[in-house]
């Protein structure tokens, strides 16, 4: 009997919320929902409806007004959507309000899924990490997203793991041992991170020893960084069409006129609203960008304004 072949897996269905806000135009709100189907096509998921409502600021209870709110909850019902997007970061109160509006039970595992773009982001960036050194700045990433989120369901000491270090002290609540595993866990983390920058710096020292010019590709995810790095240096680099693909920074050589050589760096791309969380977490892949000789700004000529 032959082998099963793998199945595909199952794609998401959801619904993208914006919120426009003061003197946002109507392109760049158009153009940042754009961005979040994107982005949301990368994480599996298909998008069946967009619902916008411009306002002064943001309601600090649910994000958009409540009775918005609830019009999203109901379309995305109807749509049997499993999830909702946000078109930004929501705080946790938002977070909470929105999913005891769409009856989210996360014990059952029943409701809309509530998800704000950085939640999003961090899922991808999780997908998509292959080093040690990428896994380890995505998990301190969403552990710094997850921490003032925690709500004493026990889920994050289950992804963690419990035994020692995480019994309960006298007196601490189910909710006091998740944040003190949370806090433990990103300490360790960040230990760990620190160790692989000493060696990435050293890596640097020896380079720039050698005289060798570098060159840095930035740009936005996704316009095309890895395919000219490929065509440049004739290497072979993963390239895909999709956002994010690449997380660690690649390097290759390109011989110069001269009998030179240059050294030329893939980098992690950008994208509107980067999480915060992100960008201190990956600090140490990003000084590859700071310490190049030129900066090559790559853009999309389609997507370019």
């Amino acid at each position: 009997m032959s082998p099963a072949l793998p199945t595909r897996p199952e794609r998401e269905r959801a619904v993208l919320v914006s919120a426009v806000f003061g003197n946002t135009s109507p392109e760049e709100a158009e153009w940042s929902l754009d961005e979040l189907a994107a982005l949301a096509d990368t994480a599996g998921a298909d998008v069946l409806d967009r619902l916008v409502q411009r306002r002064d600021r943001p309601d600090p209870a649910t994000y958009v007004g409540r009775g918005k709110a609830k019009e999203v909850v109901d379309a995305a019902l109807a749509l049997d959507a499993g999830m909702v997007i946000f078109d930004d970061e929501l705080t946790p109160a938002q977070g909470r309000n929105l999913e005891e509006l769409a009856g989210v039970n996360p014990l059952a595992e029943k409701g809309l899924k509530i998800i704000d773009r950085t939640g999003l982001i961090l899922d991808i960036f999780a997908q998509h990490a292959r080093s040690s050194e990428g896994k380890l700045q995505v998990e301190l990433a969403q552990l710094d997203y997850r921490l003032p989120r925690l709500r004493g369901w026990g889920e994050v000491l289950s992804r963690i793991g419990g035994g020692i270090g995480t019994r309960r002290g006298p007196g601490e609540s189910a909710l006091e041992v998740e944040r003190r595993a949370i806090v433990k866990r990103i300490q360790r983390v960040k230990v760990d991170l620190e160790t692989l920058s000493r060696t990435r710096r050293l890596k640097r020292k020896a380079r720039n020893r050698s005289d060798t010019a570098i060159v840095a590709l930035v740009g936005y995810t996704n316009a095309g960084k890895s395919t000219l790095l490929g065509a440049l240096t004739d290497s072979k680099v993963l390239v895909e069409d999709r956002l994010f693909s690449t997380l660690d920074p690649i390097t290759r050589r390109l011989p110069l006129p001269g009998g030179r050589d240059a050294l030329i760096t893939d980098t992690v791309g950008f994208v509107q609203k980067l999480p915060h969380q992100l960008v201190e977490a990956f600090n140490s892949t990003l000084e590859e960008v700071g310490e190049a000789d030129l900066l090559l700004h790559i853009v999309d000529a389609s997507r370019a304004p």
